[in-house]
């Protein structure tokens, strides 16, 4: 077992030799603290790095740690988000959810209702979208409205039906964190938490996620840049997660034709700057059921690691966001017309693994 070090908004990396020693890794941390930074460590399997943080002289201490023993190369993290650059590390991160691998070799498809409604509601859409080939259960018990007079979710009850629906399946649970006094409570029942877009810059909510123990799937602010959703991932790595999955959700424009515009080229932008997973929403992204299907299949060529999909028994009865909603066929059919693009983009992703 390898030793990787990295700090709290680092600005350097330090790369240790493959066969450093623990005692040049310990001298090597001793100096960057004399320069007045800060260090933390954790174990890795694949690299040893070491990341500093603080307001010391930088290049006199990249200069002292180049020629330190043990030191392979020492540089600056330019990027203001440090441990989710590329920078940080060049490859891909693969993160748990559940069991499942997200951002390596599997398209992950994870769908459900926006609102968990019933017991009969929830078990129907699971047994299903699990049939179909989905991998995790998406709903909401905690729901942010527009509108304080509309439904505002089961809370409680609506967490202990999707542990019921996950027993009865097996699918992982994906549901919506809304503040930082629930994180111990939806971490009890979820596989992955869910940071909405009303909520990706609610940095008391970010920091508590830091410590929560599991995955989290940060979706894009509507009004929010690639650069800030980076930074807010940034929040929670820094604070001591780094399993976070990025998602596009599309963004505010003066476009009036979608609920929001789906910003597809967001996805190979954030496969450029950042090693964690990308996945897209394409039903908040559209807003209208039919395009779904095209965004979906957009969004597989486009590069994304996964899909999380609205689908709900009966879309006209549902309490929110029915007019994005799937019906139980109409998923069907959209795993059934994802098969050839999913084929394309595991060939594509084994090739890079090769040329990696």
């Amino acid at each position: 077992m390898r030793v990787g070090f990295f700090v709290f908004g680092g600005s350097m990396i330090i790369s240790m030799r493959p066969h450093a020693t623990r005692q040049e890794i310990d001298h090597v941390c001793e100096r960057i603290r004399e320069f007045g930074y800060k260090v933390h460590s954790i174990e890795g399997e694949e690299r040893v790095v070491i990341g500093a943080v603080g307001m010391g002289d930088v290049t006199a201490c990249l200069e002292s740690l180049e020629a330190t023993p043990g030191v392979e190369r020492a540089m600056r993290i330019s990027a203001p988000y440090k441990f989710v650059s590329k920078e940080f590390k060049p490859g891909r991160s693969v993160i748990k959810v559940n069991g499942l691998e997200i951002g390596g070799d599997e398209f992950i498809v994870m769908a459900g209702p926006c609102s968990v409604e019933s017991e009969e509601q929830i078990m129907r859409t699971a047994e299903s979208v699990a049939a179909a080939g989905a991998r995790v259960l998406r709903g909401g018990a905690f729901k942010p409205r527009t509108s304080p007079y509309d439904f505002q979710g089961l809370e409680l009850e609506g967490l202990k039906l999707l542990r019921k629906a996950k027993q009865a399946t097996g699918l992982g649970i994906v549901t919506e964190i809304m503040s930082d006094r629930d994180v111990g409570l939806v971490a009890e029942y979820a596989d992955c938490m869910q940071v909405g877009a009303r909520n990706m810059q609610n940095f008391a909510l970010l920091k508590s996620l830091g410590s929560c123990g599991r995955t989290v799937l940060l979706k894009r602010g509507m009004s929010s840049t690639v650069k800030e959703l980076l930074m807010s991932a940034e929040y929670i790595t820094a604070h001591g997660n780094p399993n976070v999955i990025l998602c596009e959700r599309g963004i505010r424009t003066f476009e009036t034709a979608t609920r929001n515009t789906c910003d597809i080229s967001a996805i190979p932008v954030l496969n450029e700057m950042t090693h964690l997973p990308v996945i897209l929403d394409p039903s908040h992204a559209a807003g209208k059921r039919s395009l779904v299907p095209a965004l979906a299949r957009a969004g597989v060529a486009a590069g994304a690691d996964g899909l999380l999909v609205e689908v709900h028994p009966c879309p006209e009865k549902a309490v929110s966001d029915g007019a994005q909603s799937l019906a139980l066929e109409d998923f069907r059919e959209l795993m059934r017309s994802l098969d050839p693009y999913i084929r394309l983009w595991k060939e594509a992703r084994a090739a890079e693994s090769v040329a990696v």
